[in-house]
């Protein structure tokens, strides 16, 4: 009889403090697996503010230079079809449009970051890259008209003019060509950091079931 109530004193407290157990450590494994999230997504949420102010300041640099480039164009009638060809495509106007939407969206997001406002970014960053690309092909072959043009410029009626007007589009045609390729990098990267956030709330959705599985069957 003695070694029976020790033997039941025993599975008593070992189930006791089995049960305790099965209940504290979910608690335990997911404040430890949420506390690095919650840093991951601060991060992500100042990473998320300062490119988009960076699509925004892009786009209003396009866009003035593209102003620019206009006024160039109105200087003189004569090089208007060899020296503006992207002038003429208006993707210093709608491109700009499309990198100051995604900036303030992506800028929204981060400051409140719903999953409305997160997919929208998403959307927007996804199309910005896409123009970013059709304009790194636009400001491509302006700058490769350009260098044939430069040819012609001797037997212009003015050749001096021809050569300033040209210098003039390389040079702003350059630089709209760089802030599109640093555009083109800022997009793919946000919209890289929104399918990385979702694919680790992903799998911490789909690892947190077995463990509740496991503490329920500890007593049994």
């Amino acid at each position: 009889m003695a070694s029976q109530e020790v033997g039941n004193g025993e599975l008593g407290t070992s189930s006791a403090s089995g049960t305790p157990g099965s209940q504290v450590e979910p608690g335990v494994v997911n404040n430890s697996g949420y506390q690095p999230t919650e840093r991951s997504q601060n991060y992500q949420k100042g990473e998320l503010q300062a490119l988009g102010a960076i699509q925004m300041l892009n786009g209003a640099i396009i866009l003035a230079l593209g102003v620019f480039l206009g006024s160039l164009q109105n200087v003189s009638h004569l090089f208007r079809h060899f020296f503006f060809f992207t002038f003429y495509t208006g993707y210093p106007l709608w491109g700009a449009v499309f990198f100051i939407s995604s900036g303030s969206i992506s800028l929204a997001a981060g400051r409140k970051p719903t999953r409305k406002l997160m997919q929208n970014s998403f959307g927007m960053n996804i199309a910005s890259a896409t123009i970013a690309l059709v304009g790194l092909i636009f400001l491509s072959i302006n700058l490769a008209v350009n260098s044939l043009s430069f040819k012609s410029c001797q037997s212009s009626p003015s050749p001096d003019l021809c050569i300033y007007m040209g210098a003039s589009s390389n040079g702003l045609v350059s630089l709209m060509l760089i802030l599109t390729l640093l555009e083109l990098c800022v997009a793919i990267s946000i919209s890289a950091t929104w399918c990385k956030a979702n694919c680790c709330n992903s799998r911490e959705v789909i690892s947190s079931p077995p463990s509740s599985v496991e503490s329920g069957a500890h007593p049994h």
